[in-house]
């Protein structure tokens, strides 16, 4: 079963490297663009739109997976296969919408008070509100058809209309900077014109994929959705809130004159963590319809504990290759952002945390004991906002790093001790934390010896020397195991 898994990854993985390396030609594009606290806007709204996507959604696109598997009763002929799953679909599609469409209603009856809310920013700019809302609208529309296409394992269209978003959007991009919209008073709004046109493109790519279903609920069946989804929403919210807070901690407890400037960095720094941000979506695209399937609990276990490691030993091959290289990482960005280069392995490690309580969630959603949801979330959140308010005033946007590692830390410790008090998994710790430890002194012993090497030749070479050995020990240690227990799966 894991090869399935792998095969899953790799179609999403070699797709969608190629779509997100487009997205983030949009990166430079801005950075070189804008000031620092024009970004710092940019920033600021990319880093609640997730936010808002996981509130509106309310834990449907897992609900979908799981309750579509569900439908593949034993005994089940293929009609009344097909039929549960369309139910499903139309019912969680519906929800979806109409809770976007109310959030879009009531923002726009009490935007003005949401402008004060967000910023003097905001207030110069009220539309740059009403464009976010309505992509927020359209984004929203399309999450079920797209978790849909997951589920039917149509990894290419998926990817393939994503792509289409990405290029409407990158070309609208360097069409409004090529004809100089960006230095207009509009400014940055010109960022939230093209998105908007690629969701509204997106909308009308994907909707012949729904087989002219209709978005309407079941009230019965939504009622069963919901109790399944209600501790996946409140947890999404406290673990999304928990990765944007280190954002708006900058902006709201940083001085107004260097706030969105100081969020504009950190906002492109984590743009440079694209490797491991890709990696890390596509492996969740691929094991979340996967590990949310019918199949007994044995196998989920040795497959969960199997991908776990594999997971891991990538991640940090990842989170080495760009913290050894990152002086070549940070020519994405534009000159004035790369002040802050030296985030990049706190933000890397976070990212790689976050792909580790990632699979320690597989096993809570597929026993429906989603509440655990909740507990992690809610610890991550309190240690982000307890994080921030302690060192984002000392520290600034280093701080913001800072605390966002030890939420997804904390959120790592209380998964592990749920799993193992309640669905004790047999991960290979040793293996794990060995391939941790490795890449952490491989990098310590570059920064310790060639770090402010004024010989360029001499640095790549030895981080060069150290990548190489971090994956030889890899190969040795895992490529002859890892093929047979794939064959034998």
């Amino acid at each position: 079963m894991l090869e399935k898994l792998a095969k899953q990854t790799a179609i999403y993985g070699i797709s969608t490297i190629v779509v997100r390396f487009l997205s983030y030609l949009l990166t430079p594009i801005y950075t070189y663009a804008f000031t620092q606290a024009e970004y710092g806007i940019v920033t600021d709204i990319y880093a609640l739109i997730p936010f808002a996507l996981v509130l509106l959604s309310m834990g449907m696109e897992s609900s979908y997976f799981r309750f579509a598997a569900k439908a593949e009763a034993e005994g089940a002929t293929a009609e009344q296969i097909r039929q549960g799953k369309r139910r499903v679909f139309a019912t969680t599609w519906g929800a979806t919408i109409v809770a976007a469409a109310l959030f879009f209603a009531v923002v726009m009856l009490f935007l003005d008070g949401v402008a004060q809310l967000m910023g003097p920013a905001y207030v110069a700019h009220p539309e740059y509100i009403v464009l976010v809302v309505i992509i927020i609208l359209l984004d929203v529309a399309t999450m079920i058809p797209f978790a849909r296409l997951r589920e039917q394992g149509k990894a290419l269209k998926f990817v393939a209309l994503k792509a289409l978003n990405v290029f409407v959007n990158i070309s609208l991009a360097i069409t409004f900077m090529s004809v100089g919209l960006f230095d207009t008073l509009f400014g940055v709004g010109w960022v939230f014109v093209a998105n908007l046109a690629a969701s509204i493109i997106t909308l009308i790519a994907i909707l012949p994929t729904t087989e002219r279903t209709r978005p309407t609920i079941d009230k019965q069946l939504l009622k069963r959705i919901f109790a399944y989804s209600l501790p996946l929403l409140i947890g999404g919210v406290a673990g999304t809130a928990g990765e944007f807070i280190d954002r708006q901690m900058i902006k709201y407890i940083l001085p107004e004159g260097v706030a969105m400037a100081q969020l504009g960095v950190y906002g492109a720094i984590t743009k440079i963590a694209v490797v491991m941000t890709l990696f890390t979506q596509m492996y969740r695209f691929a094991a979340e319809p996967f590990f949310l399937s019918n199949f007994r609990k044995e196998e989920f276990v040795e497959s969960n504990a199997a991908a776990m490691k594999y997971f891991v030993m990538a991640s940090m091959a990842i989170f080495l290759g760009i913290a050894l290289l990152r002086d070549l990482f940070a020519l994405i960005v534009g000159r004035d952002f790369r002040e802050g280069i030296d985030m990049l392995p706190i933000i890397l490690g976070s990212n790689v945390m976050a792909g580790v309580w990632l699979n320690l969630s597989f096993w809570y959603k597929r026993e429906e004991r989603t509440r655990f949801a909740i507990y992690v979330t809610f610890v991550g959140l309190a240690v982000a906002v307890v994080a921030s308010l302690v060192l984002v005033p000392r520290w600034g946007n280093y701080g913001a790093a800072w605390s966002r590692f030890a939420a997804e830390a904390a959120m790592v410790a209380v998964s592990y001790y749920l799993n193992r008090r309640y669905f004790p998994t047999p991960y290979d710790i040793g293996r794990i934390v060995g391939y941790v430890a490795l890449a952490l002194a491989l990098y310590f012993a570059s920064e310790l010896t060639v770090g402010d090497c004024p010989n360029m030749v001499l640095r790549y070479g030895v981080n060069i020397a150290l990548l190489a050995l971090y994956g030889g020990y890899a190969i040795w240690r895992e490529g002859v195991i890892a093929r047979l227990k794939i064959k034998k799966i």
